[in-house]
């Protein structure tokens, strides 16, 4: 009975997890960079700069305000996917696993690998969905903001270090790719030392599609004709 009860647990945090995954693609494709020069400028970003929807592309129409607002939404998309798939790890992770004989599951920082991996899963689903919203025939943004936000929220040292390494980097070189590039790298290792080797590997994968994303920009820094921030190209 014990086990029957278990497995039915088991089955709906399973579907829960699949329910929170799909909401965190959805989520993570609000595309606030089309939005908001749309509302305040009559304007589609995709026509303009480098044609991203991300907030350095916003910059270049002139408005740092909204620059900076569309910074902040799509930060705060990542943070709000996993606010919302924490309590639900958190407790069922705890409620299951305990109840049935793991007393030991909550082994970092109060909170089990499974929890915090989980949500850094749905922190990258989220990414994806920024990356490739089904809204804008799966062209979008390169993710940085919103990785950022993911990290802060379920890896906090992970996030506050890739934060300070991108406005170090940023301020030294003034190319918002390199900084970006610099500071997702160093997600991976920190994860790893600090929360251990499944959220690094989860953390591996946000850093691969970040990287992935700027693909056409680490070509032209290895030409060095990568525009600096600020600049209208």
């Amino acid at each position: 009975m014990l086990e029957f009860i278990y497995n039915l647990e088991y089955g709906v945090y399973i579907l829960y997890f699949g329910y929170i995954s799909v909401l965190s693609y959805f989520i993570g494709s609000i595309p606030f960079g089309l939005i908001f020069t749309g509302l305040f400028l009559g304007k589609d970003i995709r026509s303009i700069g480098s044609g991203n929807i991300g907030a350095t592309n916003v910059l270049r129409t002139g408005r740092k305000e909204l620059a900076q607002l569309t910074l902040l939404m799509d930060l705060s998309k990542g943070v709000l996917v996993v606010f919302l798939a924490f309590g639900n790890f958190a407790e069922n992770v705890y409620s299951i696993h305990n109840h049935f004989g793991h007393p030991n599951i909550l082994v970092h920082f109060g909170y089990s690998y499974i929890t915090i991996s989980g949500t850094l899963f749905c922190g990258l689903v989220a990414i994806l969905g920024h990356c490739y919203p089904i809204w804008l025939k799966f062209k979008g943004g390169k993710g940085v903001a919103t990785a950022i936000g993911v990290l802060l929220a379920a890896t906090p040292w992970t996030g506050l270090i890739v934060c300070g390494a991108w406005l170090a980097s940023a301020f030294a070189f003034r190319i918002s790719s390199l900084a970006a590039l610099i500071a997702l790298g160093l997600a991976p290792i920190t994860t790893f030392f600090i929360y251990g080797a499944a959220p690094a590997t989860i953390t591996a994968l946000i850093t691969a599609l970040v990287f992935w994303r700027h693909r056409a920009n680490i070509k032209r820094l290895r030409v060095g004709e990568e525009p600096k921030i600020g600049s209208n190209k």
